[in-house]
């Protein structure tokens, strides 16, 4: 969480268990040699050369992600296939799942896009590489919400890591975090001693007082809420390079556009590893505001937002991350059984952004307020 190699939680996907899954899927010929092992956190994947194609198989514990779990985010992928947005295709199994259940591991398996993996190894909370990723970003995450306006699944009901909009969709946060914890024992066992959770909510109030009005201007979405640079496929890895694919749905949910927006823009534009390194000196996070300005007109080159929108977005950035560190926390004590890593979700992250949004990053939601009031000329000068 600190941007440092560390071992991974999980171990890495073997021959003989790749072997076991793959040949449950009549679309592949073995042998399954084993191309790549993916770094990303919270479960293990490879790429895997089938004989007649690159698939890449991922392992979920079952405590993370059952099958269900796992088929809320097919069932979304498929509708925005449906409707032309570039997603995995996610394979069918001899007996028609799409995910299987082996003891205490579930699986999936989906196609490698089309396209070049251009950040890899990035992680949450790294600079996308130029203005022109940024832009095309943004256009990619609107030609998915323009997609999803005809999904009507309801919202995901109990999941670890996935990133909600429960907490601040209602009049009474307060109240609404005190659910959300008193539902998740691990997690209202720890907060009951560190009560960051308190803290933050009263740091997050006034960004919640002037989303409040606007939160009936919002119309519900199902959403991805993990736009960053290495959730896209690239068409090659110059700066001028195009988003030609979405992976990675586990976080999406349903919240709405303007969330989601946000989201992207908390994991590409700001560098909060900084913060976390060198929390004494908040005022040095590096804010990459020509990226920002890049991914707003890149989304509004796609779909414009509506004035409550726009209205909307500077103090959802300031919330957003609430709900999915808390999420976080949750999954370090009950998976890891790790106190320490639910610190640094906790105090590290729930609360310490909380804290940079009142100092530092005032700034930047003022620049942001300055570009909604703004009239479209205008708004479009700023940004180019």
């Amino acid at each position: 969480m600190d941007g440092s190699l560390v071992e991974p939680d999980w171990a890495p996907l073997s021959r003989d268990e790749i072997d076991s899954v793959l040949s449950r899927y009549p679309e592949l010929e073995r042998p399954f040699p084993i191309l790549t092992i993916s770094p990303r956190p919270f479960s293990s994947a490879s790429v895997v050369a089938a004989r007649n194609q690159d698939v890449f198989v991922k392992r979920h514990a079952t405590g993370v992600r059952d099958a269900e779990g796992l088929c809320e985010e097919h069932r979304f992928m498929a509708h925005l296939a449906r409707c032309g947005v570039p997603v995995p295709r996610v394979f069918m199994s001899k007996s028609g799942e799409t995910a299987i259940e082996e003891g205490v591991w579930t699986y999936e398996v989906h196609t490698v896009p089309c396209g070049v993996d251009a950040y890899e190894d990035a992680i949450s909370w790294t600079p996308l590489r130029s203005a022109g990723h940024a832009h095309s970003a943004g256009r990619m995450l609107a030609r998915l919400h323009l997609a999803a306006e005809g999904y009507t699944a309801p919202e995901r009901r109990g999941r670890q890591l996935v990133a909600g909009f429960t907490i601040f969709a209602g009049s009474d946060p307060a109240q609404r975090m005190e659910v959300y914890v008193d539902e998740r024992p691990a997690l209202n066992d720890y907060l009951s001693r560190s009560r960051c959770h308190a803290e933050a909510i009263d740091l997050l109030r006034s960004f919640h007082v002037e989303l409040a009005p606007l939160l009936p201007h919002l119309s519900p979405l199902w959403t991805h809420n993990d736009l960053h640079a290495s959730n896209l496929f690239w068409t090659d890895e110059t700066p001028q390079g195009k988003a030609s694919a979405v992976i990675d749905f586990g976080l999406c949910d349903r919240t709405n556009a303007v969330h989601d927006l946000a989201h992207a823009i908390e994991r590409n534009i700001v560098e909060w590893l900084a913060l976390v390194n060198d929390p004494e000196h908040r005022e040095s996070v590096p804010v990459h505001m020509d990226h920002l300005w890049a991914m707003l007109q890149g989304y509004e080159a796609e779909r414009p937002l509506s004035a409550a929108e726009r209205a909307a977005l500077a103090p959802m950035l300031a919330l957003c991350h609430a709900e999915f560190a808390l999420s976080e926390a949750e999954y370090f004590l009950t998976m890891l059984h790790s106190r320490e890593k639910a610190h640094m979700a906790c105090e590290g992250y729930l609360l310490s952004h909380a804290q940079w949004w009142h100092g530092p990053g005032a700034k930047m939601l003022d620049e942001i307020r300055a570009w909604a009031r703004a009239e479209p000329n205008d708004r479009k000068a700023t940004t180019e």
